[in-house]
Protein backbone atom coordinates (compact mmCIF):
# COMPACT_ATOMS: atom_id res chain seq x y z
CA UNK A 1 0.00 0.00 0.00
CA UNK A 2 1.80 3.56 -1.03
CA UNK A 3 0.40 5.84 1.49
CA UNK A 4 1.15 9.84 0.51
CA UNK A 5 1.89 12.24 3.67
CA UNK A 6 1.29 16.05 3.57
CA UNK A 7 2.89 18.37 6.40
CA UNK A 8 3.24 21.88 6.46
CA UNK A 9 -0.32 23.73 6.48
CA UNK A 10 -1.66 25.91 8.88
CA UNK A 11 -2.76 29.68 8.95
CA UNK A 12 -0.75 32.30 6.84
CA UNK A 13 -1.93 35.87 6.91
CA UNK A 14 -2.25 37.80 3.10
CA UNK A 15 1.01 38.24 1.45
CA UNK A 16 3.01 35.64 3.68
CA UNK A 17 4.73 32.41 2.39
CA UNK A 18 3.93 28.38 3.57
CA UNK A 19 5.40 25.71 2.53
CA UNK A 20 4.22 22.37 1.83
CA UNK A 21 5.84 18.86 2.07
CA UNK A 22 4.69 15.56 0.72
CA UNK A 23 6.55 12.20 1.15
CA UNK A 24 5.68 8.59 0.10
CA UNK A 25 5.81 5.69 2.23
CA UNK A 26 4.29 2.10 2.06
CA UNK A 27 5.45 -0.51 -1.05
CA UNK A 28 7.61 1.16 -3.71
CA UNK A 29 6.35 2.19 -6.40
CA UNK A 30 7.48 4.21 -9.38
CA UNK A 31 5.89 7.85 -9.71
CA UNK A 32 5.84 9.54 -13.31
CA UNK A 33 4.51 12.84 -12.05
CA UNK A 34 3.61 14.43 -8.60
CA UNK A 35 1.10 17.08 -8.09
CA UNK A 36 -0.73 19.31 -5.25
CA UNK A 37 -4.30 20.16 -6.03
CA UNK A 38 -6.65 22.02 -3.65
CA UNK A 39 -10.33 22.35 -2.85
CA UNK A 40 -12.32 25.18 -0.86
CA UNK A 41 -15.78 24.51 0.42
CA UNK A 42 -18.23 23.87 -2.17
CA UNK A 43 -15.95 24.19 -4.84
CA UNK A 44 -14.33 21.31 -7.29
CA UNK A 45 -11.18 20.02 -6.78
CA UNK A 46 -8.73 22.29 -8.48
CA UNK A 47 -5.12 21.65 -9.67
CA UNK A 48 -2.45 23.70 -8.39
CA UNK A 49 1.09 22.95 -9.73
CA UNK A 50 3.01 19.63 -10.98
CA UNK A 51 6.19 18.50 -11.43
CA UNK A 52 7.26 15.35 -14.37
CA UNK A 53 10.49 13.30 -13.09
CA UNK A 54 11.42 12.60 -16.81
CA UNK A 55 12.29 16.59 -17.60
CA UNK A 56 11.58 18.29 -14.14
CA UNK A 57 9.04 20.04 -16.28
CA UNK A 58 6.37 22.11 -13.82
CA UNK A 59 3.03 22.57 -14.48
CA UNK A 60 0.95 25.33 -12.95
CA UNK A 61 -3.08 26.59 -12.42
CA UNK A 62 -3.66 29.65 -14.18
CA UNK A 63 -4.41 30.87 -10.15
CA UNK A 64 -1.26 30.55 -8.54
CA UNK A 65 1.34 30.93 -11.22
CA UNK A 66 4.24 33.19 -10.64
CA UNK A 67 3.50 33.04 -6.52
CA UNK A 68 4.06 29.12 -5.91
CA UNK A 69 6.60 26.68 -6.75
CA UNK A 70 6.88 22.87 -6.62
CA UNK A 71 10.05 21.57 -6.00
CA UNK A 72 11.52 18.00 -5.29
CA UNK A 73 12.25 16.67 -1.82
CA UNK A 74 15.38 14.89 -0.71
CA UNK A 75 13.32 11.36 -0.76
CA UNK A 76 12.48 9.91 -3.55
CA UNK A 77 8.83 10.07 -4.70
CA UNK A 78 8.93 13.32 -2.34
CA UNK A 79 7.50 17.19 -3.50
CA UNK A 80 7.69 20.60 -1.60
CA UNK A 81 4.78 22.95 -2.36
CA UNK A 82 6.46 26.94 -1.99
CA UNK A 83 3.21 29.32 -1.55
CA UNK A 84 4.31 32.82 -1.69
CA UNK A 85 2.41 35.99 -1.57
CA UNK A 86 -0.72 33.78 -0.31
CA UNK A 87 -4.42 35.44 -0.60
CA UNK A 88 -7.78 34.71 0.94
CA UNK A 89 -8.95 33.13 -2.10
CA UNK A 90 -6.15 30.32 -1.61
CA UNK A 91 -7.64 28.73 1.78
CA UNK A 92 -8.22 24.95 0.76
CA UNK A 93 -7.60 21.58 1.92
CA UNK A 94 -4.14 20.79 0.06
CA UNK A 95 -3.80 17.25 -1.68
CA UNK A 96 -0.65 15.78 -2.70
CA UNK A 97 -1.08 12.99 -5.94
CA UNK A 98 0.91 10.84 -7.38
CA UNK A 99 0.85 9.13 -11.32
CA UNK A 100 2.44 6.05 -12.29
CA UNK A 101 1.09 6.90 -15.84
CA UNK A 102 2.47 8.72 -18.42
CA UNK A 103 1.95 10.64 -21.35
CA UNK A 104 -1.46 11.42 -20.13
CA UNK A 105 -2.92 14.94 -18.81
CA UNK A 106 -1.43 15.88 -15.92
CA UNK A 107 -3.53 18.95 -14.81
CA UNK A 108 -6.47 16.39 -15.18
CA UNK A 109 -7.26 14.78 -11.02
CA UNK A 110 -8.12 11.45 -12.67
CA UNK A 111 -4.82 10.85 -13.67
CA UNK A 112 -3.80 10.42 -10.56
CA UNK A 113 -3.99 7.80 -8.51
CA UNK A 114 -2.12 8.01 -5.34
CA UNK A 115 -3.59 10.90 -2.78
CA UNK A 116 -2.89 11.97 0.32
CA UNK A 117 -5.10 13.02 3.38
CA UNK A 118 -4.41 16.25 2.83
CA UNK A 119 -3.70 19.66 4.87
CA UNK A 120 -5.60 22.30 5.46
CA UNK A 121 -4.33 25.86 4.55
CA UNK A 122 -5.81 29.01 5.87
CA UNK A 123 -5.03 32.68 4.96
CA UNK A 124 -6.55 35.35 6.99
CA UNK A 125 -6.53 38.72 5.27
Amino acid sequence: QVQLVESGGGFVQAGGSLRLSCTASGRTFSSTAMAWFRQAPGKEREFVAALKWSDSATLYGDSVKDRFSISRGYARNAVNLQMNRVEPGDTAVYYCAATSYSLRNYYDRVTYDYWGQGTQVTVSS
